[in-house]
């Protein structure tokens, strides 16, 4: 199957349930439905003398509920990261002037993405001394370009 034939395939089970699940639990709707519970649960209170158990219905409840949630939201925010890296790697890759070695990038541990934001630190850095926005697109063609101002200028503050 070749991406341009691609279809939508069907979502498994769980697929399904944890996008409508999330996509539910976002909306007023269900803020509401939440408030009611709670609302409920207070009124409830003087009924049941504020017992322990009372007490224990509100906590297992929450307890239950975010226990639950807190896979359903790791599900939808590792598919809305994995389509997000996709968009930005077909940008990458559609750019002639973008450097491709940023594709994958987020597989690197934490102290490689340090090294890489030290290089696009000087990238920064060196635009700013360019005075144009339009001149470098990559940290190699950042590099090329202030080494061909180094050799063009040599001894001056821009070289160094």
């Amino acid at each position: 199957m070749t991406i341009i034939h691609m279809k939508k395939k069907k979502d498994n089970f769980f697929e399904r349930a944890s996008t409508n699940i999330t996509t539910w639990t976002g909306s007023p709707v269900a803020f509401g439905v939440a408030a009611l519970v709670v609302i409920a649960w207070l009124v409830s209170g003087p009924v049941f003398h504020y017992s322990d158990t009372w007490q224990l219905v509100i906590n297992t409840g929450t307890t239950i509920v975010t226990f639950l949630m807190v896979f359903l939201i790791q599900k939808s925010q590792n598919k809305d990261s994995k389509a997000i890296q996709l968009k930005l790697n077909e940008l990458i890759a559609a750019s002639r002037h973008a450097s491709n070695r940023m594709v994958d990038i987020e597989d690197l541990t934490e102290s490689e993405l340090d090294v890489l934001h030290k290089f696009y630190q000087r990238l920064s850095d060196a635009s700013e001394e360019d005075h144009d926005i339009h001149r470098s697109h990559s940290i190699d063609a950042a590099e090329q370009l202030q080494d061909e101002k180094s050799e063009r200028h040599p001894g001056t503050e821009e070289s160094k």
